[in-house]
């Protein structure tokens, strides 16, 4: 790879900008952030002319992209999601499964895996994230309840033998077995989410004790304050804002979740708590319309997008987004009011951590690989740079 030399840009940290600065890369890795003037003799020249220049952007739950969706069993449907996500800044990415049949389950670690490799256009495909199928029927949204189940150790244990490329699982706590599923992703090291979930305050004080430390898009499919004989009791979303040591994943679309709720949930967990993600379907890129499919094409659930989010026919639901990443931090940054540093951190460093990455990625400093976006003010895509290697260029 050749020596390049990105100069005269924004250059965000995880905590301020460095005006005027200049990022230094040698074969796919930063070897220096220099503010003001450096010797870029011998290098290729990449001038920013003032943009923003970033750590590319980090999507740890997307379901696909570009009418691709990644559980359509092909490796053009993989390649074709990541492809299209770089097009808006993302860099990594978690192809992320729904509720579905077990053949199809089994089918996406074996596409996934061909496609991982031979991937030279787009996001970085890094593990799979299991949505499901270990969920609370009253809290399905869009997942296909033909398929909701309690943990099964002879099924799960199974999937973990055929896939070594799981990196997370989203599962609902209060489902029979589940704890013993966190146990066993834990000792794995395969992060262990809870999702689609309507346990209490309780259920959650358990995960966390069992391996769970993150919930899947915060708000969405989760319980709250109910009352039972009575007597009030907190929900999921009640133990995500009280106990510091569970992180939160939320869909920045500006659909999902009002502007004081982004602020509400920024104000009290915290950039370093806080991971955005797409949550995307298969329509993200695409027009708007009644023709898409939620999970594989051939036996997933029928949407329609409109006002720029999916929802079911009946609209009773959201079914996942049509967002991309660089929507997600022009939603914190100019609808929530976020700083561009923390906005960034949460598209950024902050999932890295919580997929165990950031020793490498999530961040321009010296040694980590030279994963960058380059955008404008409005947060529109200027260039995408994986492993030093510009794969899309505005």
């Amino acid at each position: 790879m050749s020596a390049l030399a990105i100069i005269n840009g924004r250059v965000v940290t995880p905590y301020r900008v460095l005006d005027g600065a200049t990022v230094l890369i040698d074969d796919g890795k930063i070897t220096d952030v220099v503010r003001g003037e450096c010797c870029t003799k011998g290098r290729e020249i990449i001038d920013a002319k003032g943009k923003t220049v970033a750590p590319g952007f980090i999507d740890i739950h997307t379901h696909g992209a570009g009418n691709h969706d990644f559980m359509d069993c092909s490796v053009e449907a993989f390649l074709g999601a990541a492809e299209m996500h770089a097009r808006h800044g993302t860099t990594l990415l978690l192809p992320t499964a729904t509720t579905g049949s077990h053949d199809v389950m089994k089918a996406m670690f074996t596409y996934f895996k061909e496609a991982k490799n031979n991937n030279p256009k787009g996001a970085q495909l890094y593990g799979l994230h299991l949505e499901g199928p270990y969920f609370s029927y009253e809290q399905r949204g869009a997942q296909d309840p033909r398929f909701i189940k309690d943990p099964d150790p002879k099924e799960y244990l199974e999937f973990m033998s055929m896939s070594d490329d799981i990196v997370r699982w989203s599962v609902a706590p209060e489902r029979k077995g589940a704890m013993a599923l966190g146990r066993e992703l834990e000792r794995r090291g395969i992060v262990a989410s809870c999702a689609h979930t309507d346990g209490l305050y309780s259920d959650i004080e358990d995960a966390l004790e069992n391996g769970y430390h993150l919930l899947t898009h915060f708000y969405s499919g989760m319980s709250t304050v109910r009352r039972i004989n009575a007597y009030r009791f907190a929900g999921v979303i009640e133990a995500g804002y009280c106990m510091d040591d569970m992180k939160v994943e939320i869909i920045a679309d500006g659909c999902h979740l009002p502007k004081e709720l982004l602020q509400m949930i920024y104000k009290i967990k915290g950039p370093s708590n806080i991971a955005l993600v797409t949550d995307s379907i298969r329509a993200a890129g695409m027009p708007e319309g009644p023709l898409y499919v939620l999970g594989n094409k051939d036996e997933g659930i029928q949407c329609i997008v409109e006002d720029g989010v999916a929802k079911l026919p009946d609209r009773t639901a959201f079914a996942g987004s049509v967002a991309t990443t660089d929507r997600l931090v022009r939603t914190m940054r100019y609808i929530a009011d976020v700083s561009l540093v923390d906005a960034v951190r949460m598209m950024t460093v902050t999932p890295a951590k919580i997929i165990g990455i950031a020793d490498r990625k999530g961040i321009l400093a010296p040694e980590k690989d030279a994963d960058i976006v380059i955008f404008d003010d409005q947060i529109n895509i200027d260039r995408t740079i994986i492993g030093g290697r510009t794969v899309y260029q505005a």
